[in-house]
């Protein structure tokens, strides 16, 4: 039998996101939870994940790596 009186309070608690989502889970947590992205805005998993080109950094790679690919090819 745990001793009484040594544990944390373990409580419903609400989780809100910058997105809007929220839901409800327990936690030891005191008040609300927020978040700046959780898994509803998350590119990671929405699977909408972007390819940013900054300043034509994809191209250069492209260019950079052309001639050994070229070379590679030819042998």
């Amino acid at each position: 039998m745990p001793k009484q009186g040594i544990h944390p309070n373990y409580v419903a608690t609400t989780v809100k996101c910058a997105c809007g989502n929220s839901f409800e889970t327990k936690s030891t947590h005191k008040g609300d939870i927020f978040l700046e992205i959780c898994n509803v805005c998350h590119p990671f998993y929405t699977g909408k994940n972007k390819v940013i080109d900054t300043a034509g950094r994809i191209e250069r790679f492209k260019r950079k790596f052309a001639k050994s690919d070229a070379a590679t090819a030819a042998k």
